[in-house]
């Protein structure tokens, strides 16, 4: 594939992509309408192209990303899996697509039905008294929901609880949002054997910390793909103590139709519904992050919460004990909107099917590599699993990022590597449901094939990938001193 100019080496001075009409009112000067220390001093020196050389530069450049849509992407714990097309055209709906927030309630009757109705469809699945659909992510979610869970200690006058328990094995947000909430973070340990929440430890933590603990922060499946059997248990050790348990909703595409996070015990629930139910979300978003809650929280919610009476849909404002709007406006519409088609296409069988399918798909792949990498928890998982590579580094070398990097000459995108944390060379890999046998076929084939050249020609490897537009990058100086920005007159190098 051949190098990529950057946008600002094509064109020549006086091109243009598009012709504007010639003004039909005064022109003002800019300086009188722009304080003159906040315009430039020299012309921005923008690339003059015309619009074939945009639209191709830019074609081409997206065909160099990696996404679902162009391979298997086993990403652990981000659920990368395909979004039905048919989910992308109900968002794009001009009743959908072209409407604004702040509309007269009577002309966006349909949006807030939706908004309704999707409500109480993950307040179902989740088990919870009511859903508010505000935070933009699942880390914005966390953060939601700990808030509520503060709100309602202090409304307890219990105030002082200030710990919030996470598991060694949790996603990094957890700790981050317990921080942002004014919580200090306690690390669990986890079981050797099981993966799961070391009871004893718990114990140890809960009987010297109890009156403390605010809540436990929870994924269920975990990060390592297993399901903690211990978790009624857990739910009742936390609420003897007054705390309340939080459930992580990273992992649902494991559970959903099979179990629910209300029926563990759980508070509070966040979704990742660009996970879960379906929005493409490389690259950073767009996301959405709902929160649900057990009753005895519903009175703490944002709002406003959509509501429905004898003259149609409106917006329901929040209580006094509410802890007030967590972003603008009322939540990623055409995220949720994807959501509602997502979950009315499949509805409550074929919710089931995803999570099993899921699982079946994870199992096998456990037991395809086993023969070549090691299990970390050599258990029946759920929707993923870690394997290590702990064997390929201690014998040739080679570690998780050489066997990363490799995949790519593959056509395969690489699973999460080095999570969790508790797991040395860590290779966490979630199929989901959406994969077909034969694509997980292929890559059983292209990992023992890895596994193969690692044992014979480790160099190959080691210095992967080789059929990508860039090589191997140094990753420290690319994190530390990336160099984002071009300069007139500055070199281009590739």
């Amino acid at each position: 594939m051949s190098v990529e100019s950057l946008i600002f080496e094509k064109g020549a001075p006086g091109r243009r992509g598009a012709t504007m009409p010639s003004m039909d009112v005064p022109v003002e000067p800019l300086d009188s309408l722009v304080p003159s220390s906040l315009l430039r001093e020299e012309p921005a020196a923008l690339p003059e192209v015309s619009e074939i050389e945009v639209v191709r530069h830019y074609t081409h450049l997206s065909q160099r990303n990696f996404g679902v849509d162009t391979g298997f992407y086993p990403l652990g714990s981000c659920t990368m899996k395909y979004n039905p097309k048919l989910n992308e055209d109900m968002a794009a709906l001009p009743g959908f697509a072209h409407i604004h927030p702040l509309q007269p309630v009577k002309t966006v009757q349909g949006a807030i039905q939706l908004m309704y109705e999707l409500e109480r469809y993950l307040a179902e699945i989740s088990s919870m008294a009511r859903v508010t659909l505000q935070p933009s992510a699942g880390a914005h979610g966390e953060l939601t929901g700990l808030m509520l869970i503060k709100a309602y200690h202090q409304s307890k006058g219990q105030g002082h609880r200030n710990l919030v328990l996470i598991p060694d094995n949790a996603h990094g947000t957890n700790p981050a949002s317990a921080t942002l909430a004014n919580y200090k973070a306690v690390e669990v340990k986890s079981d050797d054997r099981t993966g799961g929440i070391d009871m004893d430890h718990l114990k140890t933590l809960l009987d010297a910390h109890g009156d403390n603990v605010a809540a436990i922060m929870l994924t269920n499946p975990n990060t390592l793909g297993l399901f903690d059997a211990n978790i009624a248990q857990i739910g009742r050790m936390i609420h003897k103590v007054g705390g309340q348990l939080y459930y992580d909703g990273a992992n649902a595409n494991a559970v959903l139709g099979i179990t629910r996070p209300g029926d563990m015990g759980f508070d509070v629930v966040h979704f990742n519904l660009h996970k879960t139910c379906s929005t493409p979300h490389g690259g950073g978003g767009p996301g959405a992050g709902p929160i649900g809650v057990k009753s005895h929280l519903v009175p703490f919610l944002p709002g406003p919460l959509p509501a429905k009476n004898a003259e149609g849909y409106y917006w329901e404002e929040a209580g006094p004990q509410s802890i007030g709007k967590v972003r603008a406006n009322l939540g990623n519409f055409g995220v949720l909107v994807r959501a509602y088609t997502y979950i009315r296409f499949n509805g409550p069988d074929g919710l089931r099917h995803v999570s099993e399918s899921a699982i079946l798909n994870a199992n096998y792949l456990r037991q395809e590599l086993a023969s070549d990498y090691e299990i970390a928890y050599p258990l029946t998982c759920q929707h993923e699993f870690v394997a290590t590579a702990r064997k390929q580094k201690e014998e040739h070398g080679v570690t998780a990022t050489d066997i990363a990097k490799r995949l790519l000459d593959y056509g395969m995108y690489a699973p999460t590597i080095y999570f969790p944390l508790i797991v040395p060379e860590a290779m966490m890999i979630e199929p989901t449901e959406t994969e077909t046998k034969e694509s997980l076929d292929y890559f059983v084939s292209v990992m023992h094939q890895i596994a193969e050249e690692a044992r014979t020609n480790p160099e190959l490897v080691k210095t992967a990938p080789h059929t990508t537009v860039i090589g191997r990058l140094d990753q420290a100086l690319a994190a530390r001193k990336p160099n984002l920005r071009w300069h007139p007159g500055q070199e281009v190098t590739h």
